[in-house]
């Protein structure tokens, strides 16, 4: 066996963890067997939109798995609301014994059954880990005694009351809640292995915070970028067109609750702003979507909400038509519209036709000088760029959105990503032209993640805004990859009649969507060539009740967008797709609307969720054919090189310090 000097220098490191031939062959046999297990469960999710409730009980259930496991465990032992009840309780430990202590329920002999049956499950979902990696999703405080309880041998006669006696005590002492909550945790920690976000966790949907807030708890997660996530992403590096974008998305959707009690931002200085300068103008085109009530907010006077959307509205149109006029590469002149208005015939001209507008009266719009902010919106949008900045609770997110996520991800011969990979109308890549690079394909998915992390990273400089600016391309630009349309026409949809201006062109990828040769073609790009290669795409929403169907190009694509977001769900027929991946095969989930957590734990209802197509593999999938089976290999690989150093004298074996 060769070793080359830089094997040794790697060899060196390497022994100070293994320091002799036995603790290393220890190391290569514990590794090798592992290699041999079931390749964990992947859960793949993608446009959570805001829709708190449902994400959280879809990450909950992992699509049904829960659930289904229960059926297989106790289909002859409990009945249908039996086992509703165990898995509500699963899915919400907290919650369900508290209802269960005020209803006086808790019975001793109910803890009794209940823990045993939750062991049982525990149990279950363990078995194809090792007794390391179960340990390690043990709660701290419980390891030794769900330790003892998970690997106990009813056939051991010798322990019967040794088991029998942990749980009464667990019991007599007051912590059977403590104990039924870390094990209904752990089941879920090991049911789903690692869990895959496929892009637009932000709009929409009323609580986008609190959908990182449980993303931020996930043992094992990555996220891959939608173009919902990277205008958020660039409103708070401080880039103004961004933060005039967020707020328009919010405002729009009624969510001024998510924006001051989520993340801070004031809104009070856009209501003062608002009411003054808009006092008596024409409103009608800017009343908001009333899909989440904004309840006992502060602000729950719809006139001056809508006006406050226009307010944000016309200085977004300023802010967008000073990016575009920037950064010409973006080839977006088509979208500067302001300066094309008549106020006199109330027209706007769009390409070469003139349309007429729904509303004119824009106070703050100089018509010699259309996209200058007045001085007050230049105030205004100082003061929302501090809150923006200084939003602590935003600004922990968003480094969370950096380190865990990227534009693309390559996962177990998957290419997961959000919105698409632009394609010319003869399937050839589309090609872009920026700082003098023609770029296309992965070339420029790579090109677009290193701004995107530039414009973060670095965003202190005052040479940046040019990066930040590319944020905001990501977010509508002329077929960018996260967003993969012609143009995004808010304004059109805002003020102009006619809505045949209101179509926007998707780019020539959604087509080809269909065509496995392309498919085929794309996952080769990123060196993906197995049978059992897919693309995962979220962004397209899929309009199921129209028949469209999810899975294409003979099973090389399959899409996972089938509308959590409220507002979708008449289009699509579904409440959106989940996929479940793991040592069977891939499996496709169409969801029913979730009726809410209060629902779901006071009746026990789940969401009713169907599988639309499964893909089974001919041999059950290992941890070896896995990327982190190619890791261990290669670390199986420097033990072995390791051992040969000990024993030919190479590196010396240390046994005692």
């Amino acid at each position: 066996m060769d070793i080359s000097q830089n094997d040794l220098g790697r060899l060196k490191l390497l022994s100070e963890k293994y320091r002799n031939i036995q603790s290393t062959a220890t190391e290569l046999i514990n590794l090798r067997a592992i290699t041999n297990l079931p390749k964990g469960t992947e859960h793949f999710i993608s446009d959570l939109h805001g829709e708190f409730e449902t994400f959280y009980h879809i990450s909950n259930n992992a699509s049904g798995a829960i659930r289904e496991k229960i059926d297989y465990l106790f289909a002859s032992d409990l009945n249908n609301k039996e086992r509703a009840k165990l898995s509500t309780l699963i899915y919400y430990p907290v919650e369900k014994l508290n209802e269960l202590a005020i209803m006086e329920l808790n019975t001793k002999e109910w803890y009794i059954i209940t823990i045993n049956r939750l062991i049982k499950v525990c149990r279950f979902v363990a078995s194809k880990y090792t007794k390391s990696k179960v340990r390690k999703a043990l709660p701290v405080d419980f390891v030794y005694i769900i330790e003892e309880l998970l690997y106990n041998s009813y056939e051991d006669r010798n322990k019967e009351y040794y088991y029998v006696n942990i749980i009464n005590t667990i019991i007599e002492i007051g912590r059977a809640d403590a104990v039924i909550a870390a094990i209904c945790n752990t089941i879920k920690k090991l049911v789903v292995d690692h869990l895959h976000i496929v892009g637009d966790i932000f709009d929409r949907g009323p609580r986008a915070d609190i959908v990182l807030d449980s993303i931020l708890k996930h043992h094992s997660v990555d996220i891959q970028w939608g173009n919902h996530d990277i205008i958020w992403m660039g409103a708070a590096c401080g880039n103004p067109t961004c933060i005039a974008v967020a707020l328009c998305n919010s405002i729009n959707y009624n969510n001024l609750e998510f924006l001051e009690e989520g993340y801070g931002i004031n809104l009070r200085p856009l209501a003062v702003f608002a009411s003054k300068v808009y006092k008596n103008s024409d409103i009608s085109c800017f009343k908001t979507k009333n899909i989440n009530s904004a309840g006992n907010f502060s602000f729950n006077d719809s006139a001056l909400i809508a006006k406050m959307f226009k307010a944000i509205s016309i200085i977004r149109f300023k802010l967008e038509g000073q990016t575009i006029k920037r950064n010409p590469q973006f080839s977006m002149d088509d979208r500067l519209l302001l300066d094309k208005i008549n106020y006199e015939n109330k027209t706007v001209r769009i390409g070469e036709n003139d349309y007429l507008l729904k509303d004119t009266d824009f106070p703050t719009v100089n018509k010699n000088n259309p996209y200058r902010l007045t001085t007050q919106e230049n105030e205004l949008v100082v003061q929302l760029r501090s809150a923006f900045l200084h939003s602590e609770k935003l600004q922990r997110h968003i480094k969370f959105l950096y380190t865990h996520g990227n534009i693309y991800k390559c996962f177990n011969s998957n290419l997961l990503l959000h919105g698409c990979i632009p394609l010319n109308e003869d399937g050839s890549l589309m090609t872009f032209d920026f700082d003098g690079r023609e770029l296309s394909g992965k070339n420029f998915l790579d090109y677009a993640e290193q701004i995107v992390r530039d414009a973060y990273f670095n965003r202190n400089l005052s040479e940046n805004q040019k990066n930040s600016d590319f944020l905001w391309f990501l977010w509508c630009g002329k077929f960018s990859p996260l967003f993969g349309k012609d143009k995004m026409a808010t304004f059109e949809r805002l003020l102009v009649k006619d809505k045949s201006t209101h179509y926007e062109t998707k780019n020539a990828y959604y087509k080809y969507t269909y065509d496995e040769n392309i498919c085929s073609k794309l996952l080769n790009l990123f060196e993906l060539n197995g049978n059992y290669s897919h693309i995962i795409n979220g962004h397209i929403p899929v309009k199921s009740k129209d028949g469209e169907h999810p899975v294409r190009a003979n099973g090389k694509l399959i899409i996972i967008d089938g509308g959590f977001c409220k507002a979708y769900q008449k289009t699509t027929g579904t409440a959106g797709y989940t996929l479940i991946y793991n040592s069977y095969g891939l499996r496709l989930c169409a969801h029913e609307p979730f009726e809410g957590i209060f629902e779901a734990i006071n009746n026990n209802t789940d969401i009713f969720s169907t599988y639309v197509v499964s893909e089974k593999v001919n041999q059950r999938i290992t941890v070896g054919q896995t990327d982190k089976g190619a890791e261990i290999f290669s670390t199986i690989l420097d033990l072995k090189k390791l051992i040969y150093a000990y024993q030919t004298g190479i590196l010396k074996e240390i046994y005692n310090d």
